[in-house]
């Protein structure tokens, strides 16, 4: 079976931001955020916004002033990054596909991209886009998650539906983690037309506050819970045996290693 479920849609973005947002994604898009309003930007193009957890970061730190745009190619993961910002403040959403922008050239003064190029299916037409909308001298700046080694608790999930479904396993955890080999980045970055390359590797030992919301947005927040479904599979019963595979793992409360990799580039 060839997994054609990979949209965000129905309770899964609801799942994602309460389940995987506090442990996976919350810190890193404090980075992030820093990171990017150290450009002192007037404008900022974000793809791959998901829930709005980096755009909420963004807006708090750069100054009201600073346009921020936040897309995403899900249209329902918009819609829980809406309910995160007041009536009037200054944020904009609109869907988009990060590999054919509908932005001018030269739009913008930074792109962003937290944890989302692992599933463009044209890694270098992304790339290519991203520069296209870019002011000379903007910056790029996108993070990807370093290889399952170095994250245990999404590579001990992978292994428990490999084992779960052992003739036709949901490949969902493949794809997040197979993206993270700095030399190849650096060469697609560079064939764009990007310059001033740089990448950080970033670890964080994460305590996780609730180990039962996290284990609904391993199984339930993202497309991997219609993979099951789809071979018959029970999603209740697979998040019990995780529940009880994270605990032996990692105690309760779980303490779990999580290692990115931030990637700067610059547009002549």
């Amino acid at each position: 079976m060839s997994d054609q479920t990979w949209s965000f849609t129905g309770s899964i973005p609801e799942n994602y931001d309460r389940g995987l947002g506090p442990v996976f994604f919350a810190d890193f898009a404090d980075d992030t955020a820093r990171r990017v309003s150290a450009f002192n930007p007037r404008s900022v193009l974000e793809t791959c916004a998901g829930t709005g957890i980096v755009t909420r970061r963004l807006r708090d730190l750069l100054p009201a002033s600073t346009r921020l745009l936040a897309t995403d190619l899900n249209p329902p993961m918009l819609e829980v990054a809406r309910a995160k910002f007041r009536p009037g403040e200054p944020i904009e959403f609109q869907p988009a596909d990060a590999t054919a922008l509908p932005f001018a050239d030269q739009e913008f003064d930074a792109v962003v991209c937290q944890f989302g190029i692992m599933f463009f299916p044209d890694k270098d037409k992304s790339y290519r886009e991203a520069y296209r909308v870019l002011v000379p001298g903007g910056h790029y700046l996108f993070s990807v998650w370093d290889a399952h080694h170095y994250n245990p608790a999404p590579r001990l999930t992978h292994e428990l539906l490999r084992q779960s479904f052992p003739d036709d396993p949901p490949l969902f955890y493949e794809v997040p983690f197979a993206y993270h080999r700095i030399d190849p980045i650096k060469e697609a970055l560079t064939e764009a037309g990007f310059i001033n390359f740089g990448a950080a590797v970033l670890h964080l030992d994460k305590t996780v506050p609730d180990l039962s919301a996290f284990v609904q947005g391993l199984i339930y927040g993202n497309p991997v819970v219609e993979q099951i479904r789809a071979r018959g599979g029970d999603p209740a019963r697979v998040a019990d045996s995780l529940s009880d595979a994270l605990r032996r793992e990692f105690g309760d409360p779980a303490r779990i290693p999580l290692q990115a990799i931030v990637f700067e580039a610059r547009r002549p």
